[in-house]
């Protein structure tokens, strides 16, 4: 019995390359998944209401899918978290990520007629797809490059929040008594503020007193800056995690090594144009990073002090 539960286990486990029933059932919950979310997305058109029956038997299929697989997890919790015992492990199945949206992927079914929390909750099943992707390589880098990056990720952040909270504060005082229907409050201006910082204005509420539009223009320019920040650091860091990924894996990019090299004041790279670097040292400019942004290198750009140069050694 142990040995058909590990086995089931095994089966169940996604991202088993090695083993074909587990590739196969990964595809199957992949197909399973997409169909779910298909017919979520169909059953909000009038025109398929023809095809109701057919929509709401799929529906019921794919639900009947995830509650056995639901259920075959908890059984097999044990194996997942081998350190811990059968009831721990079960419990920390049902409160881990994955526990999470199995759950919520299959409750709102049964309470579709009920309050609209739970009807909303049947887009916890788009989530689903996470499962499956977590476990391949695209979807590693990206978690590890956000996990390192958190502390940079979490300051840029707070600094977007300070811009909005002072934005809209100021942008109430100085348009409340012109227009107090449009900026009756603070979260009026808060509206107004991430509307235009975050994007270029929706356009619903916009200031018409001289002071206000003075410090509109000044905000819009300040959040075009601030926003770019935190996608500077990202960008950084996937070539950092690329960087180490191909140095880890020398057999990587045909046989060569890939390095990174800062360009200081007395590196020999500096003033020098890509073209000129990769003839004179063998090299292969992949990309460089220039003030937290990933530049990909044409030719003629001239590479400045402070530059990350990404290049891979012999053309």
């Amino acid at each position: 019995m142990e040995k058909k539960k590990k086995r089931i286990f095994d089966i169940i486990q996604i991202g088993k390359r090695d083993d074909l029933i587990s590739r196969t059932f990964d595809i199957f919950i992949a197909t399973v998944i997409i169909t779910n979310i298909a017919v979520l997305f169909l059953d909000t058109f009038s025109s398929m209401e023809k095809y109701g029956t057919v929509l709401k038997t799929l529906e019921v299929l794919t639900i009947t899918i995830f509650c056995v697989e639901y259920l075959l997890r908890i059984w097999t919790a044990e194996y997942l978290y081998p350190g811990k015992s059968r009831v721990q492990a079960i419990l920390k199945f049902l409160t881990s990520f994955d526990g999470i949206v199995d759950l919520l992927t299959i409750l709102p079914f049964f309470f579709l007629s009920g309050f609209i929390a739970f009807r909303m909750l049947r887009v916890v099943r788009i989530f689903h797809l996470f499962r499956i992707n977590t476990y391949y390589d695209s979807f590693n880098v990206i978690t590890t490059v956000l996990y390192e990056k958190k502390n940079q990720i979490i300051s840029s952040v707070f600094i977007i929040l300070v811009l909005i909270l002072a934005s809209s504060l100021c942008m109430y005082s100085a348009e409340h008594e012109v227009q107090p229907e449009a900026f009756n409050n603070a979260f009026s201006g808060m509206w107004w503020s991430i509307s235009t910082i975050l994007t270029v204005g929706y356009g619903d509420i916009y200031p018409v007193t001289v002071v206000g539009r003075a410090m509109a223009i000044i905000i819009a320019f300040l959040g075009v800056g601030v926003v770019a920040i935190p996608t500077g650091i990202i960008s950084a860091g996937f070539v950092e995690q690329y960087t180490r990924i191909q140095n880890s894996n020398p057999g990587t990019g045909r046989g060569r090594g890939t390095v990174s090299v800062t360009v200081d004041a007395s590196s020999p790279f500096l003033e020098q144009k890509v073209s000129q670097i990769e003839k004179e040292n063998d090299l292969d400019v992949i990309a460089f990073v220039r003030r937290g942004a990933v530049v990909l290198p044409a030719e003629d750009n001239v590479i400045k002090e402070g530059d990350v140069i990404i290049c891979r050694i012999g053309k």
